[in-house]
């Protein structure tokens, strides 16, 4: 599942309104409106959204690693 996918599961499951998050988040209604329809957000904007659902990325592992198991 994509980042931006995930993101939107999460605000849909928070049990928040989306009212709530945008303001907390000091964000637009609006704009949070149209990211959950498909838009795309600012990195600045996707900071804020994590902090008040307080997630965190988790990285799998480097990159590199994936694709040399991958050559096997």
């Amino acid at each position: 599942m994509r980042f931006s996918d995930q993101l939107r599961k999460a605000i849909r499951t928070c049990g928040l309104s989306r009212y709530r998050i945008a303001q907390e988040a000091g964000i637009d209604q609006a704009s949070l409106s149209r990211f959950l329809g498909g838009a795309g957000l600012t990195t600045k904007t996707l900071d804020a959204l994590a902090d008040v659902l307080r997630l965190r990325v988790e990285m799998k592992g480097p990159r590199a690693a994936v694709l040399r198991k991958d050559r096997r």
